[in-house]
């Protein structure tokens, strides 16, 4: 058996429940993939996009639900250590990607002020674009698990409010595109395992502004995710159920016992209707 064979088929049989299972329920869980979709699956280089690139080229080959994929890379100026890296594994893994070159890197470097948060809105956009050039009505990012309760605790600790990162999204500006998230209940943990056990080398942070930190292929940086990453570990360690706890929380939430809450513009506050629910019996008053 050849090494890409063996790739492939780690993740059906050694990694089957924590890995595929998780990567099925999540797809077929929030409707992710309908027939006649062609869907540009966004490989970064990292572990996670790979993975999901060999994840959705495996759905696509068994699937009964009929769906085309494309494996777009896009090059935001790495250096030519990384982009060869991207290019040898994307082969190691039988993956038939599509790479295309822009200068995203050039231009925030020239920034002083939220650097990253604009390189990351332009290769969103850039990867729209590509996508839909391409006849795709989807892009798939590698975003997993983890990602999802860190950016919960993230809004809550630093952005003041209550949201997650949703497992897909209508484009506000590309009309009839859309982001899915295939990995979506996938644990990052579970993927560093198939990583290891398969010997796998991917790129860890390339951005070009960050090259001087050490970093490595878990997420490991100076950053307010990281400080998330680090208080999730040290309450798992109490409650190992933590993780889901976090997850099920946006998912049960009751409109009635929040203050307020908005709807895109529309807002509530709980004040609005609060005497329309009162009874008053024996001259006390009740919520009913």
């Amino acid at each position: 058996m050849n090494i890409t064979k063996e790739i492939d088929e780690s993740i059906v049989k050694k990694f089957r429940k924590p890995i595929w299972n998780r990567f099925l329920k999540g797809v077929k869980e929030y409707d992710l993939i309908k027939e006649g979709d062609k869907v540009a699956v966004c490989i970064s280089g990292g572990k996670d996009s790979m993975l999901m690139g060999k994840c959705m080229q495996r759905l696509q080959k068994y699937s009964k639900v009929p769906f085309e994929v494309e494996y777009l890379v896009m090059n935001p100026g790495y250096n030519e250590i990384n982009r060869q890296k991207i290019i040898e594994n994307a082969e190691l893994l039988g993956l038939p990607i599509k790479m295309f070159e822009t200068r995203i890197f050039d231009v925030v470097a020239k920034l002083d002020n939220h650097p990253c948060y604009l390189c990351a809105r332009m290769r969103r956009g850039y990867l729209y674009k590509q996508a839909k050039d391409m006849g795709c009505n989807k892009i798939a990012l590698g975003h997993h698990f983890d990602d999802v309760i860190e950016t919960i605790l993230m809004g809550m600790l630093y952005g003041s409010q209550v949201q997650t990162m949703m497992p897909k999204l209508h484009s506000e500006n590309f009309g009839g595109m859309q982001l899915i998230r295939p990995m979506y209940m996938v644990k990052e943990a579970d993927i560093i395992a198939w990583k290891q056990y398969n010997d796998l080398h991917f790129i860890q942070c390339a951005c070009r502004l960050t090259e001087n930190l050490t970093m490595c292929d878990n997420g490991i940086g100076d950053s307010k995710r990281q400080e998330i990453k680090s208080l999730i570990k040290e309450l798992r360690a109490v409650n190992p159920a933590v993780d889901m706890n976090i997850f099920r929380s946006v998912e049960n939430v009751n409109l009635k016992t929040l203050i307020s809450y908005h709807i895109g513009d529309d807002y509530h506050h709980f004040l609005d209707d609060y005497d329309e629910g009162i009874n008053i019996k024996g001259g006390k008053t009740e919520n009913v």
